[in-house]
């Protein structure tokens, strides 16, 4: 039976990888964005809807629902990213403030906004799957606020998981160590720096998009439903949990 799948910031890398998987399995996929352009490239790809979308924004979450579907099965919430890479703090204190504000708002606010704006249509025995980071573990440099993002998308997902669990609903984190084709770096990840990345990892590869995409479908999937409120680490042995 298809399903109604909303997949935000899926207009590329991770995002677009979860858009093609569900599609492939028949499912009714809407993908949002803020940029209008890898949205529509994104549509002709895979046969979903694009929905231009700022997920910070209270407005253009009212707005996107009026686009949505009734019900809604399966919410990723995959917008995001490490803003530092975007602008460089001048040292002041306020700059410090907006820069760690930032990421809070393009990570965890993404995220508990547009599912607190779906919450009444998601279906129940649905899945709301979050693209965290192995930063929450393991920190990302710089100001910290990228990890310290993640790292409260999973503790805010533990509570989630009460509220949805009565309705059938699964909440729980995809957890990614480092994935190459992404945007993720700005095309500014040196060669001596992805090495080390390869390096840190038990199989020796860097993870692809599928992979993560991969892990999404299955927490979404039948064979998931008694899983709930956990932080599934997809990093090839990056980062060991036991």
């Amino acid at each position: 039976m298809s399903r109604t799948i909303l997949v935000t910031g899926g207009a590329t890398g991770i995002g677009l990888a979860v858009a093609r998987r569900f599609a492939a399995q028949g499912d009714a996929v809407t993908v949002t964005g803020r940029r209008p352009a890898p949205l529509e490239k994104a549509a002709e790809e895979t046969g979903a809807r694009a929905v231009v979308c700022d997920h910070t924004d209270p407005a253009a979450l009212e707005r996107l629902l009026a686009e949505l579907p009734a019900s809604v099965d399966v919410l990723v919430n995959n917008a995001g990213g490490n803003t530092d890479l975007d602008a460089a703090p001048d040292g002041g204190l306020a700059s410090y403030a907006a820069a760690f504000r930032a990421n809070l708002d393009a990570n965890l606010l993404t995220a508990a906004l547009t599912t607190k704006a779906v919450e009444d249509r998601l279906a129940p025995g649905g899945a709301v799957v979050h693209i965290g980071s192995i930063a929450a573990a393991r920190g990302a440099g710089s100001l910290g606020a990228y990890g310290a993002a993640k790292a409260g998308l999973g503790t805010w997902n533990l509570d989630l998981a009460d509220v949805l669990g009565p309705r059938g609903i699964t909440a729980n984190v995809v957890s990614p160590g480092y994935v190459e084709d992404t945007e993720f770096f700005r095309d500014r990840l040196s060669d001596e720096r992805r090495a080390g990345l390869v390096d840190a990892t038990a199989t020796g590869r860097a993870g692809r998009p599928d992979d993560i995409a991969a892990a999404v479908v299955f927490l979404a999937s039948e064979g998931a439903r008694h899983i709930t409120g956990q932080v599934l680490e997809v990093n090839g042995g990056a980062y060991k949990t036991r």
